[in-house]
Parts: C-alpha cells; structure tokens; sequence
C-alpha cells in the first residue's frame, strides 16, 4: 500500500482524501486546473504558469496531504505588480516581427511531414508511420524527439512549434511554458473533444500510435534512458498543466503508454521465467552434461531481463504515482474515465502486479463519481476481474469493503451504470456467494419490474443464477394419475411465489418479458398447462385459488409477448422498430407451437374455470394470438367447435365487464374475413348476437310494459334490462349490430332521458341508460362504416339520409344530456361520444367522392363548443377534498386525462376553433404534474394550425386568469402582491418559450399579442382623469413578452401605446402607474437601433401606423377574432 505523511498507511475502507476534508471537491484537480464555472484561457494561464517544472519528483505525498494545505501553497502568488511585469506587452517596434514569427510557426499543423499531420490524415497503418519514425530516431535521435515532443503539443490543439535550435531540447518545463502561452483556447475546442468521424478516427490513431510505439521499441529503444525519460517527463508535465486540452491530451497518451508498457513488462516477465526455468534445468544436470557456456549466456539473459523488468516497473511506479494520482479526480469526467478505463486493463492483464488493494482503492473510491461516464468505466473496469477464478481471492477484501456501494448502484438513474452493476453483482455472486446479504438480493430481485428493458432483463439474469436453475437434487414429481412433471415444475412454482411476494399484481407482462431471453421455462407453455389441469399427486403441493390466478396471467403475458415480439407498453426498449426476417421467422414459429398447444388445451382450461371471472378475462385472450389455419391443417375443428360452444356460453352468462369485453374481442378476431375458420365462426357469432339481442327485447319490453301499466319494476326486472344492455354495448363495439335494428330502440331511452318525459324513478337505471347512449355512438360509428365501405351506392343516399337523421338527434341529444345530464356517468358518456363523433364526421368527409357521404360532415356551433369547455373545466380541473386511496386517484386523474385529451384532439385536428382552448391553457402551470404533457402537445399542435391565432389565445388565457384574480382583491397594490399574480406571471413566462428562438419567424403573432393586450389593459378608463385604467397593471403580465420583439417592432409597440395613453398621462410617479413605467422602460431599449435586414422583406405587410383607420380596422379583427377587448365581459 501507498504511504503518506506520518507513516501512516491507507485503508480500503478510508475514504479518499477529499472524502475526508472537502465532501464537495470529490473531482477537485490537484494542479490550479480549469475549476467547473471558469475556463483557463491562454490570458489566464499566461499569468499563472508555474516558475517550477511541473513534472512530479518529491511529491507523491503530496498527494496524501490535506487539500486545505495544497490550496494555501498554491495561492502564495507573487504580488500583482510582478505579474504585471511579466505579463508586460512587446513594444510596439518589435509586434510586426513576433507577429510574422507566430504566424509562421501556427502553419506546423498544416506541414505534411509532421507526425500529427501524418497520423491524421495518411491511409498508411500505423506500424509503418512508427517505423518511419525509428528510422529518423536512430539517425537523429534529438530531431526525432523533438518530432514526437510536437506531435503530442499538436494533437492537443496547440498551433505552436518547438524550435530546433533550443539548447536544451530536454528542458520540458521552458516547452510546455511556451506553449501555454501561445495556446489559442478560446474556442474551448482540440481534436480529442471534436465531433466528427474525422476527429473520432484520429482519437484512436492517436492510441495506437502511442502503443505501437512502446511495442516497436520494445526490445531496445524504451531502454537506452533518452527516449522514455523524455517522453514521460513531457507527458507528466503536460498532465499537470493549467490548460484542459493538454491535460486532457497528455493524460490520454500517458495512460495508453503506460498500457503498452504493461504489456512489454508481461512479456519480460514471461520471457524472465522461462530463462530462470532454462537456467535452473542447465544448473541441475550432471557435471560431464552441462554446458558452461550455455549456462553462463542463460544467466547473461536472466539479468538482462530482470533489469529490462526493473526499469519498466520504475517507469510505471513513477508514470502512476506522477499522473494517475493526480489525474483520476480531474474536474474533467474524461480525464477519470480514462484513468478508471485503463487501470482495469491493468489489473486484467497484469494482475500480479496491479491487482492489488493499494490499487483497487483508487476504483473503489471512484464508484461515487458524480458522473455515470467515469462510474460505467469503474464497472467496467471490474467485471473482467470477476470473471476469472483464479483472480477471486484477490479481490475478496475489496468486495468485502465496497460491496454496498457496487448493489447501491444496481438503482444509479443511468440505467447503462445501472445494467453494469447488476452483472457486477451477479459476478460476485458466482465467486462470493455468500458476500450478499438477502438484503442485498432483494434491492436486485425488483429491478425484474424495471422500466428500462435493459436493467430488467440483467435483474433476471440475477435471479437465474440465484434461483430459477435447475439442480441435480430436484426430486421428480408425478400427477395423480402418474404422469411425470415436466423439469421446470418446480422453477414456476418458484416464479408464480416470486410474483406473488413482490406484490406487483399488475406487472405480469413485465415480469415475462424480464425473463423471456433468457429462461426457457416461460415459455414452457405445457408445463404450465399441466400445472393447471393434471390432479397434485401424492405429497404434491396444491396450487391455491391465488397462485392459479398468478400462473394464468403469466402464461398469457407469455403467449402474448411470444406472438407479437412486442415488449409491454411503458418499458424503454434497446430493439429495434423494425425486425429482421429471422426474427420475424422465430415469432412465426413461436405463434405456431403456442397455437398447436392451446388449441387442445384451452378448451378443457375454460371448462375447468369457467366460473373464474379474473382467470376467464386472461384465458379467453388467448385465441387473439392463434394462427387461425393450423384449426384446418391439423384437422382440429372440434377444439374450435368446443372453443366456440364455451364462448357463447359466457356470454350468456357471465356479467363482468372484462370477460365480455374480451370474449368479444376474441370472437372479432376469429371471424377475420378470409380465414378458414370464418363460415364457422360467423355462424357461432350470429347465434351469439341472436341470443343478446332476444333477450334485450324481452328485458326492454317488460320494462315498458310495467312504466306504461304504472307499475314499478323489482330488482330481477332492472338486473335483467341493465345487463342485456350492458352485453349489446360490449357487442357493438366489436361487431356490427347494425342488420338487427336497434337504433330505435336504444335511442329511445337516451331521448326520454334528455327530454325527462319520465320521472326519476320510472326512466332505466343510470347505469342502463350509460350503456344505451355507448351502443347509439357505436350504431352510428358502424353506420358509417357501412355507408363508405360496403352499401351499394343505389342505396347509398337512403342510407346515407337516415343515418344523418340519426346522427343529428343524437348528437342533440347528447349535448343536452353533457350541460345537464342526471347522473356524472351518463354526462361523461355522453361528452365522450360526442367527441369520438366530432372527429369521425369531420371536414375528412368533405373530401369523399359520393355528394351523400360529403353531406354527412358535421360543424359544431359556438353554443356546443361552450358545453364542451364548460364539461372540462368542471369535471378536469376542478379539484375535490376527498380523501380516497392511491388506486382510486390514480384511476380517476386516468379518467380526467382522456376527458382532455379527448377535447385537445378537437382542437389539434381544427374541428374547433383554437381560440375556444383558452380555457384549458390558462391551467398549464397549476395543472402542470397532472396534465402538463397534454397541454403542452396542444399548444404546439395550435401554433401550427395558425400562429397569430395561438398567440391571441395565450392572451385570452392570461386576460380570463387576470379578471378572475381581480374581482378577489380591492385595489392594484394587493392583487400586486398576492402570490397568485405570481403565478399569472410565471404563466405568461411559460407563454412566451413557446414561440421559440426565432424571432423573425414569430414577428407578426408576438406584435398582435402586444397590440391586443394594450388595448385590454388601457381599455377600461375610469372617469377620475387623473386615475390610472383599471385593468393597467395586466402590462406587468404583458412584459413577459417583450424579450419575442424585434427591437424595431419595440418601437412600433411603443408608439402604438403612447396613441392609447399619453406617457405624460402619470401626474406622479405613484404605485398605480408603476406597471406603465416598466413596461414603457422595457419597450424603450432598442428602440433607437437599426432594424436588422432580413431576406423575407417584412416591408411588404407593414403599414402605416400612424394612420387612426388602420388602428380601428386592426380593432375590428381582433373582435372578429372573439376579443372584444373593451367590453369587460369579453373573455
């Protein structure tokens, strides 16, 4: 281990330095380096280059010594006046010289003999450009060095060229000194941070130019005490500098060297004990069998090599002590994570050497980076240690010290780090099994519920290791009947205990797809079956209601994810958009083997659970994912037979919404049009269909009877009506009921019930009533279906005709039940069928061939547009003090975001006018957590539509608020003041980022605004002529926009303010008139400055501003565009 002051020796569990003294500085560079808020320039650095060398001798304890101390030495300066000396200017006869000098030597990036333009641009390899460079080197050694010493000063951006004639070429401090000073670093940008494929080829040419170089030079060069002393004392002094580029650089090439010399020193060592081998084999024999001479040339060659072996490790003791230490808590996050990359080749191919605690610790420590580049490094620099057995009891004390961190970062919110340290883990859970505490376990079992598919699926792996593999102990296990368990029978026991713990019902299908790549058993669908159907054998545990239910839901996740190849909807996937052939052949293949399966089993499955409705809703999907020909191929059309006679039987009855809905689903899928199993399947729906409607009749004629006899319907009466209607609702919105007739019918209940001919207690139930205005929407929905896609166009204007008539008195009727509906449900369902409707009979009808289908499009009035808002505003954003669980909540903001989204697509689609969003807009920032991302989309979808129009909107939105918040305060200075016009503020703030960075793009939307809202805030005059307008301090809101204005449009804005209030109008400069002066304030800079010239010559649409008849037609739009700003009942 490393020593510092004192003696004392670190512990892995120390942290390090900075750790102890200065939390915060965890990154903080040991040298006066770029701090985070202010970039070393080449004036900067020019005062504050260091009088000593900065290569690294005495103070490798330095290192150790408190941060506190190393900042006061640093921060001994000389006086101001003596820098000022230094820093003094050149006279000005001798500036056209230096000036010809500097512009002559910045053209050494460009010379075409120069090492960094070689590397950089040659096709050549680069073994050969390091041989070409040998070559020179053995000719001239101290031209060769001082080429390789300008390739490193070029490759990180320095223009600057060291001069041949300098007496001392080996003085690196008077070099790195002048460089400094000539660095240009104001654009903040060198080769190795540069974008571009150019720039990232010439990044890894550099590497391998540095590590060919040590491994060309391997057998003689890197030992003659020039060579390597001159490079590594130029790199450790480059490493050291105040400028990032050559830190950053320099570091880069020092570690890459040090690599190399990892790897010559392996080879040393190698070639070290396989001479001592040789020599000891010669050493032994007898004397009249040795040879002197070969002994005396196997010792020669063992010294040699012992010393070669020395003077490398000298070389990486001081390269690591000089640079790494200091390097790898840079302030710069690459620089780390360079350092953390190649200490773990290192440790990997040179483990006796490295991997040792001394050197473990500087990872350790550097797991708690504040970045995730260098922390992924630090993983990625131990998981190759981990893999290997024999390395395992080198690395216990380290686990056992940094265990916490390493499973801590299983939770890192960069999910790459996150991925990483799940392997880490699951690597030391395969050489220390017993290092992790059940605790520790646990924190990685439920990252398998992941969002990220990538830290989800290396949690499984986790568990695949730890607990669903199959051992050699696992007893067999057989039925009651005798028949064998599968192998996995005991890895989904453990599966479906697992789900069940996790208390996670909901996730199912992530679960699945966590697993799904790689473990076979989800997909053993038989095993599964088997579980499900064969009787527990003797001392066989039995499955229980709740684990019955958990294998079901798993088994379908899978059949599902198998047939689709889709992962579940909210969990971020790596997989590509499009599959390739293969896999789309393997999810064929999978479909194909689950159908072959299910077709026999699912029937005997929905016998058996038939009175289950959650295990019915899960299992009756099934079908959805079959491929409907292997029913014909493997002649199984007495399983689709038996499927079809369950099928109609829970439709008939069961009552559960999901099941319905599901069944539904399943029997639209098997009645695909061209399939073989289509005649069938359509019988067996006819029959279905035939069944409900009947029973409808029957139900709705009682109740009918019993209202017009005045008689009052029992419990079975209302149970059978609400139910019969509950199966055609579901039914309709998966096939078409349309051949039965019974718009009339359905309709007549939703007309009762807007009209409210009938008395509460003798119209339907609510609930009835619900599902009669759910399966009118869905008559009209597959009415017009019909007439674009299958009517024989001499019928098409009859039927056109009467599903108009239809359309419109529903429609009526649904707006009516929307403003004053009995029952919240039936309000919702009315608002969202009108909704649906409103997009489906749009102006996209207006573009049809047929004359009857154009007549079919519908326009709302402005009366239905302010139901609708109304309905939003009252039931989305109005908040009620209920104290309800989480579950509910959450469902019921679920149930508010598709009312809104359902509105915003009117808007998005323009089937209403944009200005009538106003009132959704003005909830933007309140409302933002729970309906942030839905505005958010609208406000840029109505931007689109018209921008003029969206900024009087904005304005519409802040003048609404603004009224609102006045009418709660008395006077301007407490409505000033209130939080609530803070927000008003913050309102318009949010506004106004909405028009973007281009101003000229949003000229004519940000001056309407501006007009608009003058004439709102100086509109209302009170009759005290002194008084300042009621509504002037809205210009404060106003404000907010100004930084949208060119600053010649600031100009007009300000003239045309001044027309509508005189800015002598203040007598004093009271509180009141406040808002005026700041806005006027605002508007007046830039008002003098010359007006930017513009390709898109805005001359063409500007007008004369002065002209008072074209202020009252500007007037007359705005009213014509709904904002009367001089009513105040305008908004």
């Amino acid at each position: 281990m490393m020593a510092r002051r004192g003696g004392k020796r670190i512990r892995m569990n120390d942290p390090p330095p900075e750790y102890e003294e200065h939390g915060e500085l965890l990154n903080e560079s040991t040298s006066d380096g770029d701090s985070p808020m202010k970039r070393m320039t080449r004036l900067r650095a020019r005062g504050g280059v260091r009088d000593k060398p900065p290569i690294i001798d005495d103070d490798e304890d330095d290192f150790w010594a408190p941060v506190a101390r190393k900042r006061k030495q640093q921060g001994q300066r000389k006086p101001p006046g003596e820098r000022r000396e230094r820093a003094e200017r050149p006279r000005k006869e001798h500036i056209e010289k230096e000036q010809e000098r500097v512009d002559m030597e910045r053209d050494v990036t460009t010379d075409e003999n120069s090492l960094y333009f070689i590397v950089r641009h040659s096709k050549s390899a680069i073994a050969s450009i390091v041989d070409d460079w040998i070559e020179k080197y053995k000719q001239n050694r101290d031209s060769a060095l001082i080429a390789l010493m300008q390739f490193f000063i070029n490759a990180s951006g320095c223009k600057g060229k060291i001069s041949e004639d300098m007496p001392h070429p080996m003085e690196h401090t008077a070099v790195i000194r002048k460089m400094t000073e000539e660095f240009d670093e104001e654009s903040g940008e060198y080769p190795l941070i540069m974008p571009g494929q150019q720039w990232k080829k010439f990044k890894m040419n550099f590497c391998d130019f540095v590590q060919t170089l040590v491994k060309q030079c391997q057998y003689s060069i890197i030992y003659d005490q020039f060579l390597m002393d001159n490079v590594i004392s130029l790199l450790t002094g480059l490493s050291d500098s105040q400028v990032r580029a050559f830190r950053h650089t320099a570091t880069l090439a020092a570690m890459k060297l040090m690599t190399a010399l990892v790897d010559v020193a392996l080879l040393v060592s190698n070639n070290f004990e396989n001479a001592a081998k040789q020599y000891e084999a010669e050493r032994v024999k007898s004397r009249d069998r040795r040879a002197s001479d070969r002994l005396e040339s196997l010792m020669t060659k063992r010294a040699e090599l012992e010393e070669n072996m020395d003077e490398i490790k000298n070389m990486l003791t001081y390269m690591f002590k000089s640079v790494f230490v200091h390097r790898y808590r840079d302030t710069l996050p690459d620089i780390r994570a360079i350092c953390m990359a190649e200490i773990g080749v290192w440790m990997e191919n040179y483990p006796q050497n490295f991997l040792d605690d001394s050197y473990l610790k500087y990872i350790g420590w550097t797991l708690h980076d504040k970045v995730g580049e260098v922390r992924l490094r630090c993983l990625q620099a131990l998981l190759p240690l981990y893999d290997k057995e024999e390395l395992k009891g080198k690395l216990e004390l380290f686990t056992s010290k940094f265990k916490d961190r390493i499973v801590a970062m299983t939770l890192d919110k960069e999910f790459e780090v996150a991925v990483h340290a799940v392997k880490l883990v699951i690597s030391i859970l395969k050489i220390h099994p017993d290092i992790l505490a059940d605790k520790d376990c646990e924190i990685v079992y439920e990252l398998v519920y992941s969002s990220h598919r990538g830290v989800a699926q290396a949690a499984a792996e986790f568990l695949n290791v730890r607990l669903f593999h199959l051992t050699a102990d696992m007893e067999e296990t057989k039925t009651r009947r005798g028949k064998i368990r599968l192998p996995n029978t005991p890895l989904i026991r453990d599966l479906v205990q697992f789900f069940i713990e996790s208390e996670l019902h909901e996730h199912g299908a992530y679960l699945v797809d966590s697993f799904i790549d790689n473990n076979a058993m989800v997909k053993d669908w038989e095993c599964m079956t088997d579980l499900l159907l064969e009787e527990p054998g003797f001392n066989e545990e039995v499955l229980d209601n709740k684990q019955e239910s958990t294998l079901i839901e798993i088994m379908v996740s899978s059949v599902k994810q198998s047939a689709t190849g889709e992962a579940p909807v909210g969990r971020a996937s790596n997989r590509k958009i499009t599959l390739s052939s293969k896999e789309l052949k393997a999810i064929q293949d999978e479909k194909v083997r689950l159908t072959e399966h299910f077709i026999i089993t699912l029937p005997p499955l929905l016998e058996k659970y038939q009175a289950d409705s959650e295990k019915l809703a899960n299992l009756l999907a099934i079908p959805q994912y079959f491929e409907l020909d292997i029913y014909t191929t493997n002649r199984q059309e007495s399983n689709l037979q038996a499927l079809l006679d369950k099928m109609s039987y829970i439709m008939s009855v069961h009552t559960d919404r999901e099941v319905l809905e599901t069944c539904a689903k399943t029997l639209e899928y098997l009645c695909s049009e061209g399939s073989a199993t289509y005649t069938r399947c359509d019988v067996a729906r006819s029959n279905i269909i035939d069944n409900a409607v009947n029973k409808y009749k029957d139900a709705i004629d009682d109740w009918r009877n019993l209202i017009a006899g005045e008689e009052q319907p029992n419990e079975d009466e209302i149970y059978n009506v609400t139910i019969s209607l509950k199966v055609i609702s579901i039914l309709y919105a998966s096939h078409n009921l349309n051949p039965w007739n019974l718009f009339e019918s359905l309709f007549q209940d939703v007309e009762e019930c807007q009209s409210k001919k009938n008395l509460p207690t003798r119209a339907l139930p609510n609930e009835a009533l619900v599902y009669c205005i759910e399966a009118c929407y869905f008559s009209i929905s597959w009415g017009l279906y019909y007439v674009e896609n299958q009517c024989e166009s001499s019928n098409i204007a009859m039927v056109s005709s009467e599903l108009r008539g239809n359309f419109v008195k529903y429609m009526a009727a649904c707006f009516e039940l929307t403003r004053d509906g009995p029952t919240e449900q039936i309000q919702e369902s009315a608002y969202q069928s009108i909704c649906d409707l409103l997009i489906v009979f749009s102006d996209q009808l207006s573009k049809n061939e047929n004359e009857h289908i154009r007549a079919l499009e519908y326009k709302s009035t402005l009366d239905e547009q302010l139901i609708l808002n109304n309905f939003v505003q009252h039931y989305v954003f109005t908040i009620k003090q209920e104290v309800v669980q989480d579950e509910t909540r959450i469902e019921e903001l679920h149930k508010k975001r598709n009312f809104l989204a359902s509105f915003c697509k009117l808007i998005v689609y323009n089937i209403i006018p944009t200005k009538s969003a106003a009132g959704i807009f003005k909830h933007y920032v309140k409302c933002y957590n729970e309906y942030g991302d839905i505005i958010k989309a609208t406000l840029g979808k109505a931007r689109e539509i018209n921008k003029i129009n969206f900024a009087l909107t904005l304005l519409l939105s802040l003048i609404a608020m603004f009224k609102e918040l006045q009418q709660q305060f008395e006077n301007d200075i407490m409505f000033k003041n209130a939080h609530d016009f803070s927000d008003l503020k913050e309102l318009a703030k949010r506004f106004a980022l909405t028009f973007g960075f281009d101003a000229i793009k949003n000229r004519e939307p940000v001056i309407a605004l501006h007009r608009a809202g003058i004439l709102f805030a100086v509109g209302d005059v009170p009759e005290d002529p002194v008084a300042p307008p009621t509504r002037l301090l809205f210009l404060e809101v106003l404000n907010e926009f100004n930084n949208k204005l060119l600053k010649q449009d600031k100009k007009v804005i300000l003239n045309f303010l001044d027309r509508r209030i005189s800015p002598g109008m203040p007598s004093s400069r009271a509180e009141e008139w406040q808002p005026l002066v700041l806005y006027r304030n605002s508007l007046l800079h830039g008002e003098t400055d010359q007006a930017p010239v513009t390709k898109r010559a805005y001359a063409r649409k500007r007008r004369e501003h002065d002209d008072e008849d074209d202020e009252e037609e500007y007037e007359e739009d705005l009213k014509f565009e709904g904002l009367n700003l001089n009513n105040n009942n305008d908004a």
